[in-house]
């Protein structure tokens, strides 16, 4: 039924041959990412059972629909794609709420990540103009440098580092480097040719990025927060659907899907982990003595972060709900 936008996307002057019920996922990574089977097709094949095989989804995995990570929101807007999967933190000034679980500090990994972003969700889903049906967030960034191990607050000075988030920015620039923010399909090259000095990714991303053979440290205390992950479905797409169809499509999004996402997340994350060591990256733990001199920094800069607006709250306010306070 949606699919006449996709048709008209590809130039074609005909509707595509998927049918009536079928929803069409897109998402920009490749279709063996890990999240094909962590998410997207347990997803797909959940909505179908809960339908009682009304609903499918086809997926457009590798940008078939648009390649561009940060214009996946437009998609669902534009009527392109009936579902999308995005990273809120690159277009994060479009849902700061969201963006409030890159301050550093809130969980250790994935799986707590998940866990905050999901107290908080109410809250976070009235800044779309969609229908969340998956909320999930991955593991805190390490740093991966090249060729300066950073073992102190004092190695920090001066360098250029690329953030995972912007929201990580301000509290960078305490620590006394030069934050960057740049697309995550960019850090390789970023980092093996010194336009920058070391990238902040989640490890997860160290094998799917080959962050293994761009670096040679990796320091695991450098503060900073988690990213969130999203998939939505069109709020045009949405309403078009039967009364049992949008329950349906209720129960996916409220069941235990998301939960399972964040802890394939934390899973990688491990992975990633172990490959950089099998690799011989050096792994780095700076100590409690730079780790407490890194917090009093940060501590410097958090409370006017956090009394900044992040719509009709204040960062402080969407942080609370994420501890569950």
């Amino acid at each position: 039924m949606k699919n006449v936008a996709i048709g008209a996307l590809l130039g074609l002057s005909m509707m595509t041959s998927a049918s009536a019920d079928e929803l069409a996922l897109a998402y920009f990574m490749g279709p063996k990412h890990p999240m094909n089977s962590g998410y997207f097709t347990p997803m797909g094949e959940m909505l179908e059972t809960e339908s009682g095989g009304a609903l499918t989804v086809k997926q457009f995995p590798g940008g078939a629909l648009n390649q561009s990570p940060p214009k996946q929101y437009t998609l669902l807007l534009d009527g392109v794609a009936d579902m999308a999967f995005m990273l809120p933190s690159f277009t994060n000034t479009l849902f700061p709420k969201t963006a409030v679980i890159g301050l550093p500090g809130i969980c250790e990994d994935a799986i707590e990540c998940t866990a905050a972003v999901t107290r908080a969700r109410a809250e976070l889903e009235t800044e779309y103009n969609a229908k969340i049906i998956g909320l999930w967030a991955n593991s805190p960034p390490v740093l991966i440098t090249r060729d300066k191990p950073v073992r102190s607050v004092a190695d920090l000075q001066g360098m250029t580092i690329r953030v995972a988030d912007p929201t990580n920015i301000p509290f960078i620039e305490a620590l006394g480097a030069s934050p960057v923010a740049m697309p995550v399909s960019e850090i390789n090259q970023a980092l093996a040719n010194g336009v920058v000095d070391g990238v902040m990714v989640d490890p997860a991303g160290i094998g799917s990025f080959k962050m293994n053979e761009a670096g040679n440290y990796i320091t695991t205390d450098i503060p900073g927060g988690a990213a969130s992950f999203v998939v939505a479905m069109a709020m045009s797409s949405y309403n078009a659907l039967s009364d049992e169809e949008k329950a349906a499509v209720d129960r996916v999004a409220a069941s235990d899907l998301s939960a399972g996402a964040g802890a394939t997340y934390a899973k990688i994350s491990t992975m990633g982990m172990e490959l950089a060591a099998s690799s011989g990256l050096e792994i780095i733990d700076i100590g409690d003595e730079e780790r407490a001199k890194m917090q009093t920094l940060v501590d410097g800069v958090m409370s006017d972060v956090l009394s900044a607006p992040a719509g009709d709250k204040t960062v402080g306010d969407i942080l609370s709900l994420m501890q569950g306070s």
